[in-house]
């Protein structure tokens, strides 16, 4: 080998050892980089973690108030249809999951003859139960959103299909509501026995074009 050929080979090893030298400090970089991308990575699956379990935390708080709600609405709805129409009424609501909504079913239950019957409240019984209903869900709704809403219960023609056999405990029901609750009840009604049971009550009647109210016995 003669001097130009190893000077030649010098070179190409020095060359060599320059590129290894690079190599070795984009190595480097990597390495560190592939560290700070693993804190990164630590970090934000911690993060993730953390919103996982408050999101759990979160799901479990409102699907335990939507249960006290529920558990509150079937109480009160059946206290309401068995005040009126008796034991053997029962109201139900089921829940359930469609992708990100929570629909609500409404049944009442009734039992005859040891035979359980669930129907939707528009299918049972008549309109009276649908009166029932729909005005226990009322008071149910005032009393479990919060923030409270405060104020009189105004209803217009409560019970007005629920039959006159039913309307004594219609109006017991009522008072019982007013005092359980202490909210006054202010309602619009042709039925007599209702106005009877008022503490206060007129009769509105149009004159000439003018509402003229004028108060009732209900002694």
């Amino acid at each position: 080998m003669n001097h130009e050929q190893l000077a030649e080979l010098e070179q190409k090893l020095k060359q060599a050892h320059q590129t290894w030298l690079g190599l070795d400090a984009r190595r480097q970089v990597l390495i560190e980089q592939l560290h700070q991308a693993e804190q990164k990575l630590n970090e934000y699956m911690d993060t993730i973690d953390v919103y996982e379990k408050a999101r759990v935390l979160l799901q479990q708080s409102a699907e335990y108030a939507r249960e006290q709600a529920r558990q509150q609405m079937e109480t009160l709805v059946t206290n309401a249809l068995q005040y009126v129409f008796g034991p053997l009424f029962t109201f139900n609501i089921e829940l359930e999951e469609h992708g990100s909504r929570t629909v609500a079913e409404f049944y009442v239950t009734t039992e005859y003859e040891g035979v359980r019957v669930k129907t939707k409240p528009q299918d049972s019984r008549g309109g009276g139960v649908v009166d029932i209903v729909t005005l226990a869900l009322r008071v149910a709704l005032m009393e479990t959103v919060q923030p409270k809403v405060a104020g009189p219960l105004i209803l217009d023609e409560p019970g007005k299909h629920v039959s006159n056999e039913y309307v004594y405990y219609l109006y017991e029901f009522l008072k019982s509501l007013s005092t359980m609750f202490g909210r006054q009840i202010i309602m619009v009604t042709h039925n007599h026995h209702l106005t009877e049971s008022a503490d206060k009550a007129y009769e509105v009647s149009i004159r000439d074009g003018i509402s003229e109210a004028l108060p009732v016995s209900t002694a």
